[in-house]
Formats: structure tokens, sequence, C-alpha cells
């Protein structure tokens, strides 16, 4: 019995807002149905739910939406998102150019539900596999990508392109990692957990001591976010820097986030992509909104005013060690703090504790490792193009492109927001010419017989 399998022009791990934006480009640009599918582990969209604080705000304009930057024309923009939802008035009334998070969560939402028949939801990506020409097996011209639902069902498809956009993994510090039974929850999970770690504290009058361990925008969200909801919390930002620091976006240092400073960046020998990345790190690293900033000093400034301080800012601060002690109300948190100016040390006890340290970008590794052998190195050792596209060996033939993990040779933006949309259309522009260099020329046999048919190829099994 045969079997003609469907290939794909290109396939997309992660249904994040870096393939959201590549979904529109190719919707907009007549794309074939079915050319291209995209798989997403979460059973819904979702985009950073830990952190959809009520009063958080977006820290970049509406106008790098997923589309505006490239076309303010296309249905999917922002500001066509708030008049179909009936808020485009009211929005202009509010004076800002920054929505709050929940809002572009929505938005976000509203333009995926558009794309909800080419996304599988709920499966995870298990491996990336080569396939290779049945007559020359050193000739790798497509790619099987193996996944797994909730309920363990296996699947696989071919494609001719991978879009990997995975997006950051938290970042957990060793000695935080080691702990196996206390409450210690990252910054992405904060919303959907923190409820439960802590309770309303109306049964009773225990108080709980919370430690949030970060000194940048998200650390400073968690600290007045438990301030505030938690009446019997007693929380401690604990930070290795002296202070909090302002972010930078002043408007000449904000054109690091044009599309054309990007072009800069990556025309650089690395050492000096290094250094240029360094001297604007204050842009998006270990930095606060100064609003922000002001307000947990006035937090801060009236307890002391009052006499009944509970809330604590400890700077230059790091960590030497953790551990789980046994207390009174169950497991806590031993923490030894060493001062960075004085050298004092000091231990600390916690209930529960709040990681705001990042996220690591190197997911896409163990993802693309068995594909090793064919690219002949790792993939961490392979360069990326311009188009993000990463660099392959002549008998190599599939493309992948990798967004959100090149800050190293894109710079700064190429994590955020910022050139989603820009991005996006150089990807598919890549794809294109690749497809119109290739002109159904493709040469994989995995049997007896090969067939075309609109444009995509249907291998008999």
């Amino acid at each position: 019995m045969s079997q003609r399998e469907y290939i794909h022009d290109l396939i997309g791990v992660g249904f994040g807002p870096s393939n959201l934006a590549l979904a529109v480009r190719f919707a907009e640009n007549d794309g074939a149905p079915g050319a291209h599918c995209f798989i997403e582990r979460q059973p819904e969209f979702g985009w950073h739910r830990g952190m959809l604080l009520d009063d958080s705000r977006m820290q970049i304009s509406f106008l790098k939406d997923l589309v505006t930057m490239r076309d303010p024309k296309s249905r999917f923009t922002f500001i066509n998102y708030l008049f179909e939802r009936g808020r485009l008035q009211d929005f202009v009334n509010l004076k800002s150019f920054y929505p709050t998070r929940i809002e572009f969560h929505d938005y976000l939402r509203w333009v995926a539900s558009a794309f909800d028949d080419q996304v599988h939801y709920g499966e995870s990506v298990t491996q990336i596999e080569p396939v290779t020409d049945e007559s020359d097996p050193r000739t790798v011209t497509h790619l099987r990508v193996h996944s797994r639902d909730a309920q363990g069902k296996e699947r696989h498809r071919l494609t001719r392109a991978l879009s990997v956009g995975m997006g950051g993994v938290p970042q957990i510090p060793a000695a935080f990692a080691a702990l196996r039974n206390a409450a210690v929850i990252h910054s992405s999970n904060y919303l959907t957990t923190i409820g439960n770690l802590m309770g309303d504290g109306m049964g009773g009058t225990a108080r709980r001591r919370v430690a949030v361990v970060g000194g940048g925008q998200s650390a400073a969200e968690v600290f007045i976010d438990l301030t505030r909801r938690f009446p019997h919390v007693d929380a401690t930002l604990v930070m290795r820097a002296p202070a909090l620091k302002p972010a930078d976006d002043s408007p000449f240092v904000n054109e690091i986030f044009n599309p054309s400073f990007t072009d800069l960046i990556y025309s650089q020998p690395k050492d000096a992509r290094r250094s240029l990345l360094d001297t604007f790190r204050d842009t998006n690293y270990s930095v606060v909104d100064r609003p922000l900033i002001e307000q947990i000093y006035e937090l801060l400034y009236v307890q002391n005013v009052s006499g009944t301080a509970r809330h604590r800012l400890l700077n230059n601060c790091a960590i030497e060690s953790v551990r789980e002690v046994q207390g009174e109300q169950g497991n806590e948190i031993d923490m030894r703090l060493r001062d960075g100016m004085g050298g004092d040390a000091r231990a600390e006890r916690f209930d529960a504790v709040v990681l705001a340290t990042g996220y690591r970008r190197d997911a896409h590794h163990a993802l693309l490792d068995p594909l090793a052998d064919a690219l002949g190195k790792p993939v961490e050792q392979c360069e990326v193009a311009r188009d993000y596209m990463l660099a392959t060996p002549a008998h190599f033939q599939p493309r992948i492109y990798l967004q959100g993990c090149c800050e190293d040779s894109h710079g700064l933006s190429d994590t955020l927001l910022s050139i989603l949309a820009r991005r996006a259309d150089e990807i598919a522009g890549s794809l294109e010419a690749g497809n119109n260099e290739n002109s159904f020329e493709v040469q994989t046999r995995t049997g007896a017989q090969t067939g075309v048919s609109g444009g995509r190829v249907a291998f008999a099994l």
C-alpha cells in the first residue's frame, strides 16, 4: 500500500509573536492554503500570561505591532483591532502610545484567531530529522518534524523550511534549581502560581515572607504587585546592583531598534558587535521604567515615615548559597547573602521566592542537535545570515530560520517586538527567493515514485 506524504513550504516551531508575524506576512501575499503550518505546545495562543498584571503597560509603541512598520494598510494592525473591538475613539482619548499588556495580548490573540486552521495547538516538537535523497544519501532535501500531543499521539510532517520561534526558556540559577520542596517560581509563572502559594491571607494572621530576586522590569513589577495585592505578605527585593536603574528610552538611543541598526550590527566584526551590545545594554537588561522606580521609592519612603516598614529593597546583595530548612509553617528558604560593598554576610529566611532572572535563548540547540551530522558541526557553531537563515553546507537544502535567538549577530532588538514586522518580511522574502530558485526541481526520493502537485511535492511511500 502506498501513501502520499504532503510537504509544507515551511513549518514553524512555536506560535508566539515571531511566527505569528510570519503567518500574517504569508497570508497577505496570497500564500497557498496549507503551504505553511505551525506547531505550538500551549493548548491555545498565549503570550507571557504569567506577567499580564492589571496595570502593566507595554514598553514599546502600539505602532510596533505585527505589521504597521511593514504595511500600515494591513487589516492586522493594532489600530484596526481597536476599530473592530469598538474602542478606537476611547483609546485615542487615553493620549498614550503604550497600551496595557493585557490589551496587547488580546490584540495578538485576535490576530492569531485568523490562523487557527494553520496551527496545531497542544503539540510539542520532539525531534527534527533530516530526509536524504535516496540516490545520494549525503544530500539532505527535506526535514521531518516529529511532534506529540497531550494524549501521547505522535505525528510527523515534512517541510522544505523551518522557522524556529520558540521564545525564551526561564533562566533558573543552579542554587535554586537544586531545591525540591521549597516554593520557588520563575516570574514567567508568577500570575498562574502566586495566588495558590500565598492564599488571600484572610484565614489567619500568619504573615508570608517573599523574596523577589532580580533588578529588572519584571522584578520591579512583581515586587510592587505583591505589596498591593497581598496585605499579609512582606516582600523583599534582592538585587546585585547598587540601585534600580531607569531604562534609557530616549529618541536617539531608541534608534538601535530600527531595522537599519540591525544592518549596522550585522556588518560589524564579532568584537565590535559585542561592544555595541554592551554600550546599549541599558535599553533592555536590568533596567526599570522610571515611573515604576518612583512608585517603589515612594512606597519605601512612606513606610519610613509611618515606622511600620514591612517591604524592603536589599541592594548590593550577592546570593552565595540557598538551602531548604524546616520552619514553623513548613519548608522555608534560607539564603546567605553577601554585601557587595562592605563584604558582610547575612542570612535571610523566606517562605517563597520569585525569580525574575530572565531567559535563556538557546533552546533551539537541543531541538536541532539531531542535524549536527548532516550540517557537519553542532548548530551552535553555524553562522546565521542577515536574513536569519542558518548557514548550511551545499548538500543541506532545507532552510532553517531562527527568530529570537540571534542577538549576538543581529542586535538587542532580536528578542523584542520592535522588528517583528520587518523580520517576517525578510524571512518570507528569503523563503520565496529560495523557492523560485528551486522552481520545483526537487530530486528527493524516499520511495519508488515522486509526484508534484500544486507546487508542493508528495512522496509515494
